[in-house]
């Protein structure tokens, strides 16, 4: 298809033309409106000029020219967040990071490796294999998301329960601030004095600047590795399971839990021997020295069992392990098979409380006539339930909103926090006055304004602000544009 071509008479566009080229930049409507959107149900963004900078340089002269043009901007990278947090409002510059990919460096000696935001999660690990080493944070979306976007999210995945979420794996960060300048927060060389502004930055949202150079820190592969699937006739079992695992002193390397319905769901594209029978379905993955691996094995078998597991299997081969972890991976794919959308939510509490909270998240589903699906990492009460809908059918999308809202409520009731890992974004503004006090909630924009004191970088997120991104965009259409 030929390009409709005509002249450009934006001056911001062309400016941005003019540090990039004509090929990184366009504001036609296609584009606009496949990046007004992320993986979350959040409506009503609206992009303005869409740029792909590949260097650090190129992002630092696109936020200046947002500066100059007083335009807000918004960093972008894979899409794949799900709480709208990368979703643009009120036609802001959309910086999208996916072309800065490169791997620029690693050392095998410091165990790091300096990387651009746009790397896929998944490719930094297969490019370590065979060398001992790997980056281990894994969300589900690794095959897609980008090591930026988990900056951007502090992002966490199974294996989080013991090695620890995004934060505890980046050592260091540049950052074009959103005046422009460029800066390193954090260090390769050990501990900084000072301030830990490496720690504010990572899981900003991008309220902050823009990442454009990581340096994570790679963990080193376990000697010995051991993934135990575990079914329950009852979710509220597997849930007590989980519980009296972490109360007996075991720090597994993962927990996940699956009901009968995202079993379903996955098994017949995973092929991982889930039991279709079963009400929940419980990994647990222990790592470390054969001994020790043994004496874990041995004790969540019998914590399992005296909490009526039907059966405890121990993978025997790489194979067999891969199976299993592909069919937790590819439940939020899977679902697409039975309804075309889903809303996955993000809340945590107390491992103590899980059985009573899932409970009620059924009977939430129930009230509004909306099938939910639960998996997630048990471990930490970290709840991932799908409400999977048509939103193609008349007041589905409302109900399913109400229901995400009493699944909130029901959390924050429960002594829970908002995000475990998805971040607050556009999808929880309005419940941080919930968790946080008026004073916290001052402190927090203080923070945000010392870094971004003209609220230029990805605006309108994270702290509420009495409107919403449609509310801002008070014109749903986007203009035809210009594809340059």
């Amino acid at each position: 298809m030929r390009r409709r071509r005509q002249k450009i008479d934006d001056p911001l566009v062309q400016a941005l033309i003019e540090a990039l080229d004509s090929k990184r930049v366009t504001d036609g409507a296609s584009a606009r409106r496949l990046y007004s959107r992320d993986g979350s149900v959040m409506e009503g963004g609206r992009a303005g000029v869409v740029c792909f900078p590949e260097t650090t340089l190129e992002v630092a002269e696109c936020v200046a020219l947002a500066n100059k043009f007083e335009r807000e901007f918004v960093t972008r990278g894979a899409g794949t967040g799900l709480a709208g947090g990368s979703v643009p409002c009120n036609d802001p510059i959309v910086i999208v990071t996916t072309r800065m990919n490169k791997i620029l460096e690693v050392n095998f000696e410091k165990k790091i490796a300096w990387v651009q935001p746009g790397v896929v999660n998944l490719d930094l690990s297969s490019s370590l294999k065979g060398t001992g080493l790997h980056f281990a944070p894994d969300p589900s979306s690794q095959q897609a998301c980008t090591i930026g976007g988990n900056v951007a999210n502090n992002s966490g995945g199974p294996h989080c329960l013991a090695y620890g979420v995004t934060n505890t794996h980046v050592a260091a960060v540049e950052v074009v601030l959103p005046d422009a300048s460029i800066v390193e927060l954090g260090s390769t060389e050990g501990e900084m004095c000072g301030y830990d502004l490496r720690g504010v930055f990572v899981g900003g949202e991008g309220t902050l600047g823009v990442a454009t150079k990581i340096a994570v820190r790679l963990t080193a592969d376990p000697p010995t590795v051991a993934t135990l699937l575990l079914d329950f006739s009852k979710i509220t079992e597997a849930a007590q399971t989980v519980s009296e695992i972490i109360a007996d002193g075991i720090l597994p390397a993962a927990l996940e839990l699956m009901d009968r319905n995202v079993v379903a769901a996955v098994e017949p594209f995973a092929n991982a021997g889930y039991p279709l029978d079963a009400e929940a379905v419980l990994i647990a993955e222990v790592d470390g020295l054969p001994d020790g691996v043994n004496k874990e094995i041995e004790r969540i078998t019998q914590i399992s069992k005296n909490n009526g597991a039907r059966e405890v299997r121990i993978a025997t081969e790489l194979e067999e392990r891969e199976r299993i972890w592909k069919g937790r991976k590819s439940a939020f794919g899977a679902i697409a098979k039975i309804k075309p959308d889903y809303y996955l939510h993000d809340t945590v509490i107390p491992r103590a409380r899980l059985a009573e909270v899932i409970k009620k998240v059924y009977e939430v589903a129930e009230k509004y006539e909306l099938l939910v699906m639960n998996v997630f990492h048990a471990g930490d009460g970290n709840l991932h339930p799908l409400l999977v809908f048509d939103s193609r059918i008349e007041g589905t999308l409302e109900r399913v909103r109400k229901a995400g809202e009493e699944i909130v409520n029901i959390s924050l009731e429960a002594g829970g926090v908002l995000s475990g890992e998805h971040g607050i974004g556009l999808e929880k503004q309005k419940f941080m006055t919930m968790q946080f006090s008026e004073r916290d909630l001052e402190a927090q924009d203080a923070l945000r304004r010392a870094f971004d004191p003209d609220n230029r970088s990805n605006p309108h997120k994270v702290l509420p602000s009495g409107a919403s991104c449609g509310e801002l965009n008070s014109l749903n259409e986007i203009p035809e544009g210009v594809w340059i």
